[in-house]
Parts: structure tokens; sequence; C-alpha cells
């Protein structure tokens, strides 16, 4: 199941891709919901962020051609950050440029999407916590990071979590085809095999220093590859068997 949210109207509703069209849902997929009768088309409508999370739990150097990269040590646990929920947007947002900063980077990862509150859960019963998956980028103000210690300046600025075009119930996320395309150009590539900690791992490890509210998101870490963004520039997040996210560079007026 795809699930969105979209703008019908004056109304964000929830739906359910269904070919090409939407099926309105009733309700909403972290509680009691049904599909309705009602239907858009995909063209008729704007997708908005998939989710509304009260935070966004990072991951700092999960794939282990990233570590090397960037020359860091691979870590023993999972290095965690937090982005602010105001810098979430949806496909199809422009990602703003800060005057700030002289360097901004695309940063391809997998989204974990939490489907109910999950604190102290067993890694064998994480599944059961997650309602799904998407697309996500951590854009990065690289050149005020080293400046950071906590990364919160150079990650936190509004519009640098875009994520979606919806949320897929049904997928396995161990075994991943990851890319990110800037102007039509591949320029990150991997596989979340290549991850150091898998998806039921976070959610387990993250739930126990913090609980976990439904809508919030795991952003898992990005492969190798990373590089600058420039204002009119393109980027695209692609993930296999979820779909491509995609966004343009806008300058902060």
């Amino acid at each position: 199941m795809k699930i969105v949210r979209y703008q019908d109207g004056p109304s964000v509703k929830w739906g359910v891709i269904e070919a090409s069209s939407i099926r309105e849902m009733e309700g909403d997929p972290f509680g009691h919901f049904h599909l309705t009768s009602k239907a858009k088309k995909l063209e008729e409508v704007r997708l908005h962020a998939p989710c509304i999370p009260s935070k966004i739990v990072a991951l700092g150097l999960n794939y282990r051609d990233h570590a090397e990269e960037v020359k860091m040590p691979i870590p023993e646990k999972p290095l965690l950050f937090i982005k602010p929920s105001t810098s979430i947007i949806g496909p199809g947002d422009p990602i703003i440029y800060p005057k700030m900063s002289k360097r901004v980077d695309y940063e391809a990862e997998l989204a974990v999407i939490i489907g109910k509150k999950a604190k102290a859960v067993p890694e064998e019963k994480a599944e059961e916590y997650i309602l799904g998956y998407t697309c996500f980028n951590d854009v990065t103000a690289r050149d005020l990071q080293p400046k950071d210690g906590q990364w919160t300046l150079s990650k936190g600025f509004d519009t640098f979590s875009p994520i979606g075009p919806w949320i897929v119930t049904d997928i396995d996320p161990r075994h991943l085809e990851i890319a990110t395309f800037l102007n039509g150009e591949r320029r990150q590539y991997s596989n979340t095999r290549n991850l150091i900690f898998g998806p039921h791992y976070l959610v387990s490890f993250i739930s126990h220093v913090m609980t976990l509210l439904p809508g919030d998101v795991i952003a898992t870490g990005t492969p190798s590859g990373i590089g600058r963004m420039a204002v009119g520039d393109q980027v695209d997040v692609v993930i296999e068997g979820i779909g491509t996210l995609s966004n343009t560079i806008v300058a902060e007026e």
C-alpha cells in the first residue's frame, strides 16, 4: 500500500495510491481508517509530505562507504542527531539555499515512518511499530557542519528535510537500491544492505533512548557520493520499490 497526504481544494487529506489515482481515506493511517469511494487522479492534486513528525531522528555515518569517504571511524553504536519538524517539505517543494551557507549538499536516505507509540521496543518486535518507508533527503550546509559539533545548525534549516512522495507499507527494507540524481546525473548509488545499523535495530535502539510517536521519522543515513547543489538544480532521491522524491533548489530571499 502507498499512503499519501494531498491537497484537495482547501483540504489536506489522506489517501492510498491505486494505479494512477488516489482513493480518499477516512481517518488516518496511524489509527482507524477506511477507504472511501471518492478518488482523484494523481495529476489533479498536489502531494504533501506523507507524514507530520514530532521529530526526525537521523543517523550519521551509517553506511561504511560514507564513513570511509569522510575519513571517520565506523561507529560502534548509532550516531544520532535530531532535525526539527519545521525542516520538513514534500515532493516538488523548493529547497531554500540559505544565505548563511556557501555549500549545501544532498544526502539520499531511506526513511522509516513510525506507526504507533514506541518505547523500549525489542528488535524482534520492531516491525510491529513501523508503518512503512519513504525517501528522504538529509540536506546539509556542509561548510557549517565542522563549526557545529551537534550538527543542528548545518542540518536544521527550514526546507532541509524533503520527504516523500508516499509511504510504502509492504516492502522489505534490507535490500533496496538507493540513488541520488543531480540534474539527471547519478551522483550517489548504493544498497540498504550496506547499512551498518538496519531499520529494525534502529527502532529498538532509539526507542530505548526516547519515545517514538506516530508519524515520527528515522532517517537511516546516506551512502558515499555526497556533493554540493546550486540554485536552480533539481535533485532526485530514488529508492527501489518506493519511487522518486524530486525537489529544486532556490535562493533565500
